[in-house]
């Protein structure tokens, strides 16, 4: 049986593996084994981001409903709790679209809650 050599494989996967580090710094980006590395960390921060962002949006989303709520009169976890009360389902973020970008429409819903 013939000699295999797999030169032109393990560089076409080299060249894959350097292209997907583009950008990261020092040895990171240049050496194999350490980009190598750096591609399983990227992954698992860019799978644990993707996680954060969702927290980080319902902060926000409590954050614009809670300002809007002061204004007329009624603190955020009131707001929350008589809505579950008149079983009004809207969920934070469109109520906080709406404190945003309607607040008349957003005004009708805190008069319906009080």
């Amino acid at each position: 049986m013939a000699r295999v050599k797999r030169g032109v494989e393990s560089h076409a996967k080299h060249k894959k593996l350097l292209n997907l580090t583009k950008g990261h710094k020092g040895g990171r980006s240049k050496l194999v084994k350490q980009a190598k590395e750096s591609l399983l960390h990227a992954g698992q921060y860019a799978f644990a981001g993707r996680r954060q962002r969702r927290r980080d949006m319902r902060r926000l989303w409590i954050t614009q409903l809670n300002a809007a709520t002061r204004v007329e009169g009624i603190s955020y976890s009131k707001f929350i709790a008589k809505l579950k009360e008149k079983n009004i389902l809207l969920d934070r973020k469109i109520l906080a679209d709406l404190a945003v970008n309607q607040p008349a429409d957003f005004k009708k819903i805190v008069s319906q809650v009080k």
